[in-house]
């Protein structure tokens, strides 16, 4: 394993075909925090070598993803692809240590064999007579792949910083590819390479990754370079415990902060929590999370996404954030009329009950009305005769108004409602309907003050006024 002493430098390396998975995200998450906490490199590596399905969309997405979370690389990103020249480079330095060999096999030989296996009810392993074949008995031009020579005898154990001791027979490990027929590297050699040229001593990334390892080391042994220590992370599943998929709801990062308005602040905290824990803390901030982490908080166990519980928490830290940094993220929400600075000014109060900034934007919408306010089904019900009457009696309560402040407001129409004999929600509840068209908003003095007095009494008079008109709705 890698030496204690060995500065710690981490890596996440997702293939760029697609966005990035909220799963993935985590990784890179453990990868930058890991790092972080020992004072050691965090970097990124693009693993494009599926020329087909890595876009240079998907390639901007995770990057874009990793920024929004704050978990951009130390150095500058690697591709993998750019070094297949160097893979290939030790592929041919195996070949010419012996730990490796030119197989002839092919296709065709190697379907009737799997499918010999697959008849007589055993497991196929690659048995190739090439492995062992004078290299002067190799056929002239014909194509061949280069396999590892994987050791036939005795076992591999790693000793796995989350999923503990992990052992395989060496039986069970193929002579894998490590270049195929027209000479390009297979992930499996390039992980390996990359890993060492980059001076990586943690590996840390999914648990589906773990057979993988014990092939990996081969290829470490037969070069003599050190093994890293592995770190296998259980994957996230459903709510449902099925493995996380679209019918969960989101899977990719982008998607949380552009659907469903998530801060990253938020995602960050969360995807800590979700199969890392310390104590029974739940908010922990970004400082904290670095000086606490470390890989024996990770559990063994898959971890359950619950969208509830990070919306719950979400609404934790919209109430924390700046006032004006939540304006500028729910302006774009809400079309190109929304005024910021009176969105930063409605937000001590809007904050106070959203989860998402859709919710925010939903809560600030009747700032940016335009009269005459189309009513919602509960609002447009509270609108009987009596409370379009009451409603012109509080507008010509309020002309007199010349303090149109919170303060100011409330005094004056809890004074209104006591010379009428009412509860101040019998006033609240019509002119909530009047000035925002919904029953649920901010205070209703707030709502006042928001609006401003030119604004407010323009509404209340626009819903008194109709009480000859007939329904609004």
């Amino acid at each position: 394993m890698a030496s204690a002493s060995a500065k710690v430098v981490t890596r996440f390396a997702p293939s760029p075909t697609g966005f990035l998975h909220i799963g993935g995200a985590r990784t890179a998450l453990f990868n930058w925090l890991y790092a972080r906490h020992h004072g050691g490199t965090y970097l990124l590596r693009i693993e494009d070598t599926d020329r087909a399905r890595s876009t240079e969309p998907a390639i901007e997405a995770i990057f874009d993803g990793l920024r929004w979370l704050g978990l951009d690389g130390d150095e500058p990103a690697t591709f993998q692809f750019e070094r297949s020249a160097r893979h290939a480079e030790v592929a041919h330095e195996l070949l010419a240590k012996g730990a490796a060999y030119r197989c002839y096999l092919t296709p065709e030989e190697l379907a009737e064999r799997r499918a010999a296996a697959q008849a007589e009810r055993r497991t196929f392993r690659i048995d190739s007579e090439w492995r062992d074949a004078d290299p002067a008995t190799w056929p002239a031009d014909a194509p061949y792949v280069v396999r590892i020579k994987a050791p036939r005898e005795g076992e591999t154990t790693i000793a796995d910083e989350v999923q503990g001791s992990v052992t395989v027979a060496n039986s069970e490990i193929d002579d894998f590819v490590l270049l195929r027929s027209d000479g390009t590297p297979t992930y499996m050699l390039a992980v390996v390479v990359d890993d060492h040229d980059m001076g990586v001593t943690h590996v840390i990334r999914g648990d589906d990754h773990l057979n993988n390892a014990f092939r990996q080391i081969v290829i470490l042994n037969a070069m003599g370079w050190p093994v890293p220590t592995y770190a296998h992370v259980p994957m996230i599943n459903g709510a449902d415990g099925a493995k996380l998929s679209k019918r969960h709801g989101a899977i990719g990062v982008d998607a949380y902060r552009d659907e469903m308005g998530l801060l990253p602040e938020a995602v960050f905290n969360y995807l800590l929590r979700l199969g890392w824990g310390h104590g029974d803390r739940e908010e922990i901030t970004r400082e904290e999370a670095i000086e606490l982490f470390d890989l024996a908080g990770v559990g063994k166990s898959p971890s359950r996404f619950d969208i509830k519980k990070l919306e719950n928490l979400n609404g934790h830290y919209i109430r924390e954030a700046d006032d004006a940094r939540l304006a500028s993220l729910v302006a774009p929400r809400m079309g190109p009329h929304a005024d910021e600075a009176l969105l930063a000014q409605a937000m001590p109060q809007l904050k106070l009950r959203a989860k998402t900034l859709d919710e925010l934007a939903a809560g600030a919408a009747f700032l940016f009305k335009e009269r005459p306010l189309a009513l919602d089904e509960k609002a447009a019900g509270l609108m009987t005769d009596d409370a379009r009457d009451l409603l012109a009696r509080i507008s010509a309560r309020l002309v007199g108004e010349a303090d149109w402040t919170v303060p100011a407001l409330e005094a004056n129409l809890k004074a209104f409602a006591e010379d009428l004999g009412l509860g101040l929600g019998k006033l609240a509840q019509p002119m909530r309907a009047a000035l925002t068209g919904t029953t649920t908003s901010p205070g209703i003095f707030d709502v006042l003050a928001l609006l401003g007095r030119d604004e407010s009494l323009a509404r209340l008079d626009a819903q008194a006024a109709r009480a000859e008109a007939g329904p609004a709705n």
